[in-house]
């Protein structure tokens, strides 16, 4: 008998035991332990845990979740049936491991119960329409690409390009509203998780949010798990405590990465850029777990990150994600090196159900700013030639020009929608002549914003805001 007392309990109980015939790091390969399911949590007799990655007719892999590596030799028996994580309310709020343990030096969390890290999506007759949106506070997303609650949108870009900005920058306009946020970070740099949980604290949206961290010091059993613990603790959140949460993934391409160099090293057929074969299900498994329920009327928005090297949005990982998603904000780098922020691509970018949730008024001016970014970039083009432009073409650039300033936001800047569309009325119904300190609009839309109760206050509080921040053109 082993000195662990829970170990002999389950080998008593007659569960399903067998021994370890090999050892490669985190990979153990274990004979006997028929019959067995996938990803079953499987209990070592030195109290380490691990779990049913593989099943063979002779043997089965378990990757081992412990620090010291197991001996060839040992028994093995199985605990559960499927691997679970502990989730519960007490968890907002706080940041947390990948085995759900504090990281904060808050003191331990209790857990309201257990969640299959695993767990299958809701079936399609669970689910219903989405039809309310999810506001961002940036204006170039709220009007042009909305988002709805229960929606999966991918967000893409190259390095550098204002990804992890942009997705703490939604984050961040969500702690005064009912959205309660899970914030996964997958195998990253401990500066990366220093900096974003600053943030959060700094505009004390922790409070909302339960932020999941596995850093590149971790194993890559733990970075591979990281997003599926994640996903486990919002669905609890969502489905038991009848709470909408939004779920985002930083990054995806990183948890590709660590389980392409799991599934080689336990001997996958490599296929297109090395991934293993599965590698579409790894992802669409997890972002399918998301939507919104018919029986409490809540939903799980899921927004996961994506690596695109130089821009190419047609590499695999890319176009995996977008096929899995109902729509993408793609980031251009040449449009961040102009010094828009966020950087989003109009052209590239699409969100395939964002229209339904939005308001009528909001849905038209979307429609206008289209229009009037493309003549915009007409008139650029015309402007290059150093002719004498037309007065419809000059209109034309001045409007454009002035809509890139109020579509520029920094990281700190946020706007309800009732504020994005006064200020966009007024820029997009200009007349010609007119003049506007972008800088005075948008620092008294947020008082005049607030007073925009009901549709029959728009237009009184869109002229109030319109003299405020005209500039006087004199002659």
């Amino acid at each position: 008998m082993s000195d662990n007392r829970h170990f002999d309990q389950l080998v008593t109980a007659g569960k399903p035991v067998g021994e370890v015939i090999a050892v490669d790091r985190f990979l153990v390969r274990v004979k006997g332990m028929q019959p067995v399911s996938l990803h079953s949590l499987v209990l070592f007799e030195d109290g380490s845990k691990g779990y049913v990655h593989h099943v063979f007719e002779d043997y089965v892999v378990v990757l081992h979740l412990g620090t010291d590596t197991v001996r060839i030799g040992m028994v093995a028996v199985v605990q559960h049936e499927k691997l679970v994580t502990k989730v519960g309310k007490d968890f907002i709020g706080r940041v947390v491991s990948v085995t759900g343990e504090p990281l904060d030096g808050k003191g331990p969390i209790a857990a309201d119960g257990v969640w299959s890290v695993f767990s299958d999506a809701p079936l399609l007759y669970e689910r219903e329409s989405l039809d309310k949106q999810l506001e961002t506070g940036v204006t170039a997303i709220d009007t042009l690409f909305p988002l709805m609650r229960g929606q999966r949108m991918a967000l893409l870009g190259d390095g550098k390009s204002g990804k992890t900005t942009l997705a703490t920058q939604i984050v961040l306009n969500q702690k005064d509203t009912d959205v309660t946020v899970v914030y996964v970070l997958i195998a990253k740099r401990r500066s990366d998780v220093d900096m974003l949980l600053s943030r959060l604290q700094a505009n004390d949206a922790l409070k909302k949010a339960i932020v999941v961290v596995s850093t590149l010091s971790d194993s890559l059993i733990m970075s591979y798990l990281a997003p599926y613990v994640a996903c486990s603790m919002a669905e609890y959140l969502w489905q038991k405590a009848d709470q909408d949460v939004m779920i985002v993934y930083d990054d995806l391409t990183a948890h590709a990465h660590t389980y392409r160099e799991i599934a080689l090293l336990s001997g996958m057929s490599p296929g297109r850029d090395s991934y293993p074969g599965d590698m579409f299900y790894v992802h669409s498994s997890l972002l399918e777990r998301a939507g919104k329920l018919n029986r409490n009327h809540k939903t799980l928005t899921s927004v996961p990150l994506v690596f695109a090297a130089s821009g190419d949005i047609t590499a695999f990982l890319p176009t995996n994600v977008m096929s899995i998603t109902d729509g993408q904000w793609i980031l251009d780098m040449d449009i961040f090196r102009d010094t828009m922020r966020p950087a989003i691509s109009v052209g590239l970018s699409v969100s395939r159900v964002g229209g339904r949730g939005q308001h009528p008024r909001h849905k038209q001016l979307a429609g206008q700013m289209f229009k009037a970014l493309t003549t915009y970039a007409q008139a650029q083009e015309f402007a290059h030639f150093g002719s004498e432009l037309a007065v419809s073409a000059k209109q034309d650039l001045a409007k454009g020009a002035l809509l890139y300033k109020v579509l520029n936001q920094t990281p700190g800047e946020r706007y309800t929608t009732q504020a994005q569309m006064l200020m966009l009325d007024i820029i997009l119904n200009m007349s010609e002549g007119d003049s506007f300190n972008i800088e005075a609009l948008k620092k008294n839309v947020a008082e005049i914003g607030s007073r925009f109760k009901e549709d029959k206050d728009f237009e009184g509080l869109r002229d109030e805001l319109k003299v405020k921040s005209m500039v006087e053109i004199k002659k």
